[in-house]
């Protein structure tokens, strides 16, 4: 018997997963609470267009996108990354994860240590 488990749905960050139409199909409680439950909407609809433009790139592409945000006084780590639904296949779609992190935190330089 397969078991399913939500891993996301119970984190201490925000995670959203769209379709390669922009299609919200999943959001964590973090997600729910922060934006409201959007499932079934377009993230495209609740973007700037340049936010849009720069989806649309890494829908294309299938590049990754990474960058630090302070929020109502809050810092997050925020990262888009593709999905697959099939090792190897063709894009399905993006996943965004919203990572609050410290004003300050430290960084260790493993190539160093």
């Amino acid at each position: 018997m397969k078991q399913t488990f939500d891993y996301l749905e119970n984190v201490a960050f925000a995670a959203t997963v769209c379709d390669k139409e922009g299609i919200v199909l999943y959001q964590n409680a973090v997600a729910r609470q922060r934006d409201g439950a959007v499932i079934g909407k377009n993230l495209y609809n609740c973007h700037s267009p340049k936010s849009g433009e720069k989806i649309r790139m890494m829908m294309e592409t299938g590049m990754s996108n990474s960058y630090e945000v302070i929020h109502h006084g809050k810092h997050y780590f925020v990262h888009h990354t593709p999905w697959f639904a099939e090792p190897g296949g063709e894009l399905s779609g993006l996943i965004e994860l919203d990572i609050e992190i410290p004003e300050t935190h430290p960084t260790f330089n493993r190539d160093k240590e």
